[in-house]
């Protein structure tokens, strides 16, 4: 039954899977010391106990690109409760897809038992809807149906750091070195199983510079509008894979090519209509890039910021010329727009807190007299604040006069600060005169009491 099943969405070559071929050590580019310490531990300690068990997916693609992955999987004929038995600091995770995380320290190797396919799809037993996107995924496998049942030929590579042998049952070899990217089995099947894989491919063609095989692309914009079925938290969690890949730019344009933007990131739908948005956008995007490139620190919320910020500008400037003050009418646009980007992306409001001081710091930075620049620089998150005007004037969206005073004046010692205040340019409170009715003699009652008094 699973063979026929597998025939039917993979077709026949797929389904024999090409047949396995083992590139032994020396035919690869991959070496033992190339994996991290807590992956090995998993492998030697899951092989000790008899199982068969491999580093696997992403890993091995990027090893073999010559790229240093940040993340290890293992892929193992273990169980979830034999994996958990074998490692005291572990926990079995999940329920469409039960994973196992080992702990070592800071790092946790995430490890999967190996998975074959449902047997039939378009039963009504509940493990996939009337699209075809399955809802279940735990039927343990071999380790060639668990290559099979992955995307694309070049995540369904293997490496056993034991033997140092890379394990190739769908020709994925040929297909890094070709810079080709091929869906495995049906595309129209594969996406319908799970259509986030049409945002993956996007995503690792502009990563990786590969080549979308003409058959893997064919049925995208047809079948672009399932993402639609896909709940919103896990298509915002792949947006966010994708504009933290170090590649956003390239990948922006690939989606657009393939006309999966439409809906995804409305943020950008609506920023792109308008010229000075749009560069400021694009300009964050490439400072991004340009950070994870030298592996620095990318906050995910600084990110959501920036892509937001044109949107809450122009918001709050509606809101102003209604009759708001300033401050009162910010506050009210950010609301408004983080609430209506919710809706369509759930973006976590665990984002917010910080999304929400990046902006309101943003009118403080124009404030350069008196004790204001002391209160701004004293911000718990001033660099944060600081990096986001530094980036807008950098795009042309604040003064870049302004972006230097303050670079110049956090690192000044006490008199060059006092020496770069700005004259206060707020007119000085007008002391109240003394009322001519205070003044007034006892006699005059009434006058006396209606007045203010000076002890009020």
């Amino acid at each position: 039954m699973i063979k026929k099943f597998i025939s039917k969405v993979f077709g026949k070559k797929a389904a024999k899977a090409n047949g396995l071929r083992i590139f032994k050590s020396g035919e690869h580019s991959i070496r033992r010391a190339d994996i991290s310490n807590s992956a090995l531990r998993v492998c030697e300690g899951l092989q000790s106990e008899g199982f068969a068990t491999f580093v696997v997916g992403g890993a091995v693609r990027d090893l073999l690109l010559g790229r240093h992955p940040k993340d290890f999987d293992i892929a193992t004929s273990a169980t979830p409760e034999q994996v958990r038995a074998t490692f005291r600091r572990s926990r079995i995770i999940g329920r469409r897809f039960r994973l196992v995380h080992v702990m070592f320290g800071a790092e946790t190797v995430e490890v999967s038992t190996f998975r074959a396919h449902h047997t039939n799809i378009e039963d009504s037993d509940g493990t996939a809807d009337e699209h075809g996107r399955l809802l279940r995924d735990n039927i343990f496998g071999s380790q060639e149906d668990d290559a099979i049942r992955r995307d694309f030929t070049v995540n369904a590579l293997f490496y056993d750091p034991e033997r140092e042998e890379v394990w190739d049952y769908l020709n994925g070899m040929a297909d890094l070195k070709a810079k080709k990217l091929v869906i495995i089995g049906d595309p129209s099947a594969r996406y319908r199983e799970d259509p986030v894989r049409m945002l993956r491919a996007a995503r690792l063609a502009a990563k990786l510079g590969l080549n979308i095989a003409a058959k893997t692309e064919e049925p995208i914009a047809e079948l672009a509008p399932l993402l639609d079925n896909v709940p919103s938290a896990r298509l915002f969690d792949e947006i966010l894979k994708l504009l933290l890949s170090g590649h956003s730019l390239q990948c922006i344009e690939k989606l657009r090519a393939l006309g999966l933007h439409r809906g995804l990131l409305p943020v950008l739908d609506q920023v792109m209509e308008d010229a000075a948005a749009k560069r400021f956008v694009l300009h964050a995007l490439k400072r991004t890039d340009e950070r994870i490139a030298a592996d620095k620190g990318v906050s995910p919320a600084f990110l959501l910021a920036a892509l937001q910020w044109p949107l809450a500008q122009r918001r709050w400037r509606e809101i102003e010329a209604q009759g708001n003050r300033e401050l009162p009418a910010l506050h009210l646009a950010m609301d408004d727009v983080l609430d209506a980007q919710r809706d369509a992306l759930a973006v976590p409001r665990r984002f917010d807190a910080v999304i929400k001081e990046l902006w309101l710091a943003q009118p403080r930075f124009l404030q350069r007299a008196g004790a204001k620049p002391y209160r701004t620089l004293s911000h718990p998150r001033f660099r944060a604040c600081y990096d986001f005007f530094l980036l807008r004037a950098e795009a042309g969206d604040a003064p870049q006069d302004v972006a230097d005073w303050w670079t110049r004046f956090q690192f000044a010692d006490d008199q060059e600060r006092e020496e770069m205040l700005l004259p206060d340019e707020q007119p000085q409170k007008k002391r109240r005169r003394r009322s001519k009715r205070a003044n007034a003699k006892p006699s005059d009652e009434k006058m006396v009491d209606d007045a203010p008094h000076d002890n009020e």
